[in-house]
This record gives structure tokens, C-alpha cells and sequence, in this order.
């Protein structure tokens, strides 16, 4: 606030208010310094993120994170409630840029379009309660998951419908949820990833195809280019033969001749 004085009188003080907006603050905190639920949960997150750069390949309009803060009011920051999704998606945005967090205000006042919880049976409530009605009637992101790594039926999901209210997502006959934000299926998958053997989220194309991470692409072109090598090899196994039963026949047909000359007949005379 500051102060103006006019001349009107030299006992008479006017004073203008000028008022400012407060500046959002910017020491925030990214890190506090605690562990996903498990190991199988940072996996899970892990896999989550790096199938939407797999899906969404050569495009810059999106940002996925995991883990990571996201900032949206003064209260929540007095209130130092600073917890983040465990995975979500802001589309419509510079992908490019690099951040920490995700600061509301610093990206044009965006929220997540998805959220996935990894829940775990210590934050099971709080996912399907407080954080649901948060991203609800706050963030209203569009889509939201639920999913414990650890149980392969607790996948759940809602869509914000036109009233700005979560209707639950029915599953297919396959188990999954169609994330329509994202264009692509989001259901279990029994395998092992990082040497660790579970029934992790996915996510699918539209046609059901599986939406590969970069360690399965290595392993299927290991695959093709070592069914090539088979294939060449046995072209070469295949060659190989027919030349010798060609070295054989012409070996066959020479022993005749001589055979032949021994008997005094002119083997180019018999036909």
C-alpha cells in the first residue's frame, strides 16, 4: 500500500489507496523427501508415464508427470498440504518445458486432465474420498483412476460428466476403462516389468493393442531381427543342400558315362 498527498490545504491530507495484488509465492517446496508405498508402486508410476510418451510419440502438447506436487491456492500452501498424484496428464500444454511441480498459476491456471492413484490399503480411503472430491470440484479433471498395484480387481474409475460431477466408468468385458481424455484403454496386464512379476496398469490403443514400453520394443526388434538371422540361416542350410544333391547328381551321372566308355558305348549316343 502506499500513499499520495495532494495540495488542497496545508492542514488537509488526501490519501489514494493504490492496491496490488499479493504475488504468488515462489519458494515452494518439490520434494519431501518421501518414498512411494513400494517398490512395485514407483513401477507402476514409472510405466504409466512412459506409455503416454510411447502413445503420444513426436508430440509436445502434453505433460505427464508422476510423484510430483501440484500447487493450486495460498490455503493449501499455509495448510502445507503438499501432496501430489501419483500419475497424471495436462494436455494442451508446452511439453517442453521442464518443471518440479506442477504450479497452477505459472501454467495459465491448468490442471491435471488425468490422475491415476496408486492406492495401497493405508490410502485407499483418502483416494476414493478426499483426493476424489478434490480433483471433482477443484481440479476438475476430466478423467480419474484408482488402481493398487497389489489387487488386480480394484482398478476404478470416473468421468466428469456435464453437470461437473464424477459418473463412474463401466468396465468392458475385458476389465478396462476407456480414459477418454486420453483416447486409449486403461486395464491390468500380468508380466513382469523391472524384474518384478505382477498385474500392472496398462495402457491399450484404441484396437486393444498393448502400448509398449521402450525395454519391450528392444526385446521384440531382438526378437525380429534374431528370427531373421534363423531365417537367413536356414535359406543358407537350404542353399547349402541344394548344392550338394547339384554335386551329387553331377557326380551320378559322371560315374555313368565313364561306366559307360568301360563298355565301349558313346554315353552322348544313348537316349
Amino acid at each position: 500500500m502506499s500513499a499520495k498527498l495532494t495540495s488542497s490545504s496545508p492542514q488537509t491530507l488526501n490519501i489514494e489507496e493504490e492496491w496490488t495484488p499479493s504475488p504468488p509465492p515462489t519458494d515452494l517446496i518439490f520434494d519431501d523427501g518421501e518414498p512411494l508405498e513400494s517398490n512395485r508402486h514407483r513401477i507402476a508410476m514409472n510405466v504409466l508415464i512412459e506409455a503416454v510418451h510411447q502413445a503420444y510419440q513426436g508430440r509436445d502438447d502434453y505433460f505427464a508427470g508422476g510423484n510430483m506436487f501440484v500447487y493450486y491456492s495460498s490455503q493449501q500452501i499455509r495448510n502445507r498440504e503438499f501432496k501430489g498424484p501419483d500419475f497424471f496428464v495436462a494436455l494442451d500444454v508446452d511439453g517442453t518445458v521442464e518443471r518440479q511441480g506442477w504450479v497452477v498459476w505459472e501454467e495459465a491456471g491448468r490442471y491435471p486432465d488425468v490422475i491415476v492413484e496408486l492406492m495401497s490399503p493405508s490410502t485407499a480411503s483418502q483416494d476414493k474420498g478426499k483426493k476424489k472430491d478434490l480433483y471433482e470440484q477443484t481440479f476438475r479433471t476430466r478423467d480419474y483412476f484408482i488402481y493398487d498395484p497389489f489387487d488386480k480387481k480394484s482398478l476404478q474409475g470416473w468421468h466428469l460428466g456435464g453437470n461437473l460431477r464424477y459418473e463412474a466408468i463401466a468396465q468392458d468385458e475385458r476389465g478396462w476403462l476407456w480414459c477418454e481424455s486420453l483416447g486409449l484403454w486403461l486395464g491390468t496386464w500380468e508380466g513382469t516389468l523391472t524384474k518384478e512379476k505382477a498385474n500392472w496398469l496398462r495402457f491399450f490403443d484404441g484396437e486393444g493393442n498393448l502400448i509398449l514400453l521402450a525395454q519391450e520394443l528392444a526385446e521384440q526388434e531382438r526378437q525380429r531381427a534374431e528370427q531373421e538371422c534363423q531365417r537367413a540361416e536356414q535359406e543358407r542350410q537350404r542353399a547349402e543342400q541344394e548344392r550338394q544333391r547339384a554335386e551329387q547328381a553331377e557326380s551320378t551321372l559322371e560315374e555313368l558315362r565313364n561306366r559307360l566308355q568301360q563298355m565301349g558305348i558313346d554315353p552322348d549316343q544313348v537316349g
